[in-house]
Parts: structure tokens; C-alpha cells; sequence
């Protein structure tokens, strides 16, 4: 749930990179920690393992005003390998939004569904199971990648985004995506636009002001 101070005019968003083991979320966090400026970004924290590159999170704090609004954004990662579940549903607990990012490998196809019951079994543990979720399918450089048109949606109402996140390629499109669902959401259950003047069109542009992005970075 959105942390709404609304004497200090302050927001704090958290969303959640959440996928099977080696799927690219960390590539995408790094990726979009390079295109934020340097004013507005927190250190990028990782702990690597033996058997995941992710033992608990990466985290990304994005700080940045907007309309007279303080706004910071937490982008976290969670580690893949089924012998952290806990720690997923740790690090799920209060999240915004979610980014659930498949592996395009024909043969991760099994390795994506066991990840999204996982999701959403923990979603549904920790009374998440409305806040937004999208779905990008990263690693589209494979050779022996799914097509989108026949590709697992796992029960969301937007199409899969594509990425080659280790190009920097769908990055940008993918968080904004996010974004854009996570500030419809909070939103409807806040009237965050009524009590401060800003729309989600405003949210974006001032996000997208520092994080280097142009329009074809964001649609």
C-alpha cells in the first residue's frame, strides 16, 4: 500500500520485480539505475550467492518533487531460487505493483508458471491480490524464443511487453507500464489527483524527467 503523507505532501511507492531464477530481474534493475540522473538515485544495493544472484534485494530509491509533492519510488528484485520463498514474500509485503518478468527460453516455460503460482500465492497470503501486476518477457534475443502471440499471459488483461534487458532494450517501457497502473490504482483508493493537482500523465512526465527518457522510451 502506497505510504501517503499528506501533512508533509509526501508519497512512497514500492514495486517488485518478481520472476523465475536467472529470468532478468536484476539486469533490469541495473539497466534502469544507469538512466536515472545522479541527483535522484539511491545507491543500487546487490547480494550475489552461489545459487542466485539475488540473495534478498536489490533496492533503487528514486527521489524526486513534483507539483510541490515529495515522491520515492523503491524498486526492488526478488531472489529466483525456490529455497527463498520466504524471502519473496518478505520482500512482496507492502508492494504497490509488480513487474513479473518470464525467461523467453521455450524451455523457462515450466520454470515461469511454477514462479507466477508462486506470486500469486503469495499475493493472495499477504491481501495483495489487487494491486497491478505486468508481464514482460525478457531474453528476446534467444534463438529459441516463444512467440508473443502464443505466449503464457498468466491471467493478466495487458499483453506481455517485450525486453532484451541486458541491451537496455524494453526497460523503460516495462517500468513505465508499471507505473502508469500502480498510479490508477492508488489513485481510485486515494484521489491522490484531487487532493494534490496532478494527474498520471503529470506522475509520468515528472518520473521520466529523471530517469532520461524520451517518448519512445515510455510508450
Amino acid at each position: 500500500m502506497a505510504q501517503v503523507d499528506f501533512n508533509e505532501r509526501q508519497i512512497t511507492l514500492k514495486v517488485v520485480y518478481y520472476g523465475p531464477p536467472r529470468s532478468g530481474k536484476t539486469t533490469n534493475l541495473k539497466a534502469l539505475h544507469t538512466r536515472v540522473d545522479d541527483l535522484n538515485r539511491g545507491r543500487l544495493m546487490l547480494l550475489d550467492t552461489r545459487d542466485d544472484r539475488t540473495l534478498f534485494f536489490d533496492l533503487l530509491p528514486i527521489f524526486f518533487r513534483a507539483s510541490g509533492l515529495s515522491f520515492r519510488l523503491k524498486v526492488y528484485t526478488v531472489p529466483g531460487q525456490p529455497m527463498h520463498e520466504a524471502t519473496r514474500r518478505v520482500v512482496l509485503s507492502g508492494a504497490d505493483g509488480v513487474a513479473f518478468v518470464a525467461d523467453s527460453s521455450a524451455a523457462q516455460l515450466e520454470a515461469n508458471r511454477q514462479s507466477w503460482q508462486s506470486l500469486t500465492r503469495h499475493l493472495g497470503t499477504l491481501g495483495l491480490e489487487r494491486i497491478p501486476v505486468v508481464v514482460q518477457y525478457n531474453k528476446r534475443d534467444l534463438p529459441d524464443k516463444v512467440e508473443l502471440s502464443t505466449a503464457d499471459r498468466f491471467a493478466t488483461v495487458d499483453p506481455p511487453l517485450e525486453a532484451t534487458a541486458s541491451e537496455g532494450k524494453g526497460v523503460l517501457p516495462t517500468f513505465f507500464t508499471l507505473l502508469d497502473r500502480v498510479w490508477d490504482s492508488i489513485d481510485a483508493d486515494m484521489q491522490l489527483g484531487q487532493r494534490f493537482g496532478i494527474t498520471r500523465a503529470g506522475f509520468r512526465e515528472a518520473v521520466s524527467g529523471h530517469v532520461g527518457a524520451g517518448p519512445r522510451d515510455i510508450v
